[in-house]
């Protein structure tokens, strides 16, 4: 089974469960979704400098996993165009966790909600994340030195050294609207803003998420 942790934010739940209808409507094995939302996290603060409410929760998953076996954190503003199987079949047990190594400038000063979209080293690496749970690394990673941790030291892996940073393709963490389109991509990330925002409903590829989401209606389409 694949455990998957997913970012859940209430201004735009909307995004969480069509990216786990997306996961579900591609998955050929079973798949454990569970939500960083932070009412669940309690006594953890998850989102201290007012972005997304699991900006630092994401970092509690090897704790939340007994430091045990392998886990992905997907952020919510995503939509799934493959297997996940084909992602897990992927972990190195190498590695303390694997990402897609972007190297951008944004083209986005503003995004979602109004909130400000600054440039910093390895922007969006840990957006899409394959967690080494049992890595002896991540050990480190109790709740107490998150919480003591800063934005930059925590997204920016400090305390893993480069060369047990793997590196994933691409096309698992395609940035729609901050790279040219591509349709070959298996996962989508709004990362400027879902769909589900009307600045964004007619971004490009906005039709995965639209085409998820009313997977997500579907019954009540039907009536």
């Amino acid at each position: 089974m694949i455990r998957l942790f997913v970012g859940f934010d209430q201004r735009e739940a909307v995004a969480y469960h069509s990216f786990c209808q997306s996961v579900l409507d591609h998955a050929s094995v079973p798949v454990y979704f569970i939500p960083l939302a932070k009412q669940v996290l309690s006594g953890f603060d998850g989102q201290r400098d007012g972005s997304n409410a699991f900006i630092y929760s994401r970092f509690l998953i090897p704790a939340l996993c007994d430091f045990s076996g392998h886990a992905i954190f997907a952020d919510g503003d995503m939509i799934m165009k493959s297997d996940i199987a084909e992602l897990w079949a992927l972990r190195d047990h190498y590695m303390a966790v694997q990402v897609v190594k972007h190297d951008y400038k944004t083209k986005h000063p503003v995004k979602y909600l109004g909130a400000k979209n600054e440039d910093y080293p390895r922007k969006n690496w840990s957006s899409l994340m394959i967690w080494n749970c049992a890595s002896f690394i991540n050990r480190q990673l109790s709740p107490q030195a998150i919480q003591g941790m800063t934005n930059s030291q925590l997204h920016r892996f400090d305390w893993i050294p480069d060369d047990r940073i793997g590196d994933l393709p691409p096309e698992w963490n395609h940035l729609v609207m901050e790279s040219n389109p591509n349709p070959d991509a298996k996962l989508l990330h709004y990362t400027i803003g879902t769909p589900c925002f009307p600045d964004y409903s007619q971004c490009p590829q906005s039709n995965e998420w639209h085409r998820a989401h009313e997977r997500v209606n579907e019954p009540t389409s039907r009536l």
